[in-house]
């Protein structure tokens, strides 16, 4: 515990010498308890660096947090799907928190490609190039691998040198300042610091295994094999280990060089329509979803296919959030208010005592204005956004899922803008949405669901099936924003909680006896 405390004031001392208080201060108060500790920790004889003046609030807060390494940088993302936790505004200013960092050496790099894949792998891998990028967490190279007797361009991502100890050692720390600052300021009880601190830290660790991400790219393949227009790239199992992943290369062009594609006779208009649909249907179809969308995380292929990469970031959705989605998407499209206010209270997403007509009538108030506007300017993401925002009123849950699809939605819209500015959201939808509402209602494939849901669990990972278990459970977290009960991460949290609360009372006892001594002896 002494080192968590050790590591904690270090931690301190990086945030209170950097305006992440300030600016942060300007969205939400922090108690008085936490200005006067930073203000203690910030003290030092030499001068402070000037703030830069150039850069707006947002620039500012993502350039403190992305000097303070790998924790930090995940932190700030993390934040960012949790508006509920830290608010819209500031939800906001950390949604552009770039996750980059320096690279790390090839011999590095080389040394822990041998050790977790062993001397033969290591000694098959051809021309492994320096890093081409590099991120907080994994860098990766390019190189080749003889795949029975075809020799294939692959990309090998490499964990960081003891990333997962350095950031361990930094959230366990982090996590007790949650503890001790719920501990003096009860009103913080109610956001769940403790809770948002440790999911983070599964969420990270279940990042920081590339076997779990090498799962999450072998079931999206496998939902999406018959998708025409989008692949996803083939993992290399035999070359994948907890450190290190290898997977197809893409020999392509990324959808931020516009130019490019026009050059290449690339139609970027079906394009842009193909991103939103694929985004959609793997959301409402498979309830499994790339949640990171940017530009950077998209490639054409020379078959003019789209191909995602990044796999660490993944959203699921439940049956019923799956159905919601749609619902709620195609009653607005139709302008059906009624009906949405109906699916509201059927899911039990709203209380059953709500008048439907009200309801229906605080629906209207979104969906009208946004008819109003010109097709291109209208969002489906932004639409959720309001959606959400309008029935917490009627006190309907928070649904962290839905939070996240809806950003990522806002990101896949952006993205299709950029290269089709005219890109019509409702038209580009509708089919997606008929398709699979048409297809849920039909009643063989409501027989035949449990078995084949079963049958492509056991397809989809013989190799890993307790990896798939973790992996599994880690994102279920991630989608309900919570830590369910009867689960190890409930009970590593537990114990966590347990393991700090002794730690308090031994201080607080430890200080008693320290001022019973000085009042005897002085």
């Amino acid at each position: 515990m002494l080192k968590k405390l050790i590591t904690l004031f270090k931690l301190g001392r990086k945030v209170a010498k950097s305006d992440i208080l300030k600016i942060t201060s300007k969205f939400q108060k922090p108690p008085l308890v936490v200005k006067i500790l930073f203000k203690i920790l910030a003290f030092s004889f030499s001068e402070n660096k000037r703030i830069s003046t150039t850069q707006d609030e947002g620039e500012r807060l993502s350039s403190s947090l992305e000097s303070m390494g790998t924790t930090f940088i995940k932190l700030g993302q993390f934040l960012a799907t949790r508006p509920d936790i830290i608010g819209d505004q500031l939800s906001k200013k950390l949604e552009n928190l770039q996750d980059k960092l320096p690279p790390f050496s090839i011999y590095e790099a080389k040394e822990i490609i041998k050790k977790d894949l062993g001397e033969d792998a290591f000694n098959s891998i051809i021309n492994l190039s320096d890093p081409v990028a590099a991120a907080s967490i994994a860098q990766v190279h390019k190189a080749q691998i003889n795949d029975n007797g075809t020799i294939k361009d692959v990309a090998i991502k490499i964990l960081r040198p003891n990333i997962k100890k350095i950031f361990n050692d930094e959230i366990d720390a982090i996590m007790l300042f949650a503890f001790l600052i719920e501990s003096v300021v009860k009103k913080t009880k109610r956001l769940k610091l403790v809770e948002v601190v440790f999911l983070l830290k599964e969420i990270t660790n279940l990042e920081m295994d590339l076997r779990f991400e090498a799962a999450a790219a072998n079931e999206y393949a496998e939902n999406t094999k018959n998708d025409i227009g989008f692949r996803v790239p083939q993992i290399f199992w035999n070359y994948t280990s907890e450190n290190v992943m290898t997977l197809d290369w893409i020999d392509g062009v990324s959808i931020r060089e516009t130019d490019e594609l026009k050059k290449q006779n690339i139609d970027t208009n079906k394009i842009a329509e193909d991103i939103i649909q694929n985004f959609l249907r793997h959301a409402v179809r498979d309830g499994f979803f790339h949640a990171d969308m940017h530009q950077g995380n998209i490639f054409i292929d020379q078959d003019g296919q789209i191909v995602p990469i990044d796999f660490g970031i993944m959203g699921r959705l439940d049956k019923m959030s799956k159905r919601f989605l749609a619902e709620i998407l195609y009653g607005f499209i139709q302008r059906d208010y009624k009906k949405v206010a109906e699916v509201h209270l059927i899911a039990g997403l709203v209380p059953k005592d709500v008048p439907i007509d009200d309801l229906a009538q605080a629906l209207r108030s979104i969906g009208e204005p946004i008819f109003g506007q010109a097709v291109k300017d209208i969002s489906g993401g932004r639409l959720l956004k309001q959606l959400f925002d309008v029935t917490e009123k009627f006190n309907m849950q928070t649904q962290p899922q839905l939070l996240m699809l809806q950003k990522t939605m806002v990101v896949v819209e952006g993205v299709a803008r950029k290269l089709n500015p005219e890109t019509n959201i409702w038209t580009t939808s509708k089919p997606v949405l008929e398709n699979w509402l048409r297809e849920t209602k039909d009643p063989l494939k409501t027989v035949n669901e449990t078995i084949q849901n079963t049958t492509e669990i056991i397809k989809r990972l013989p190799e890993f099936p307790e990896i798939m278990d973790k992996a599994n459970q880690a994102l279920t977290n991630l989608a309900s924003g919570q830590i369910p009960q009867n689960s190890n991460s409930y009970t590593a949290l537990n114990n966590k909680k347990s393991e700090m609360v002794a730690f308090r009372n031994q201080s607080i006892i430890g200080i008693l006896v320290v001022v019973i001594f000085a009042l005897l002896v002085f």
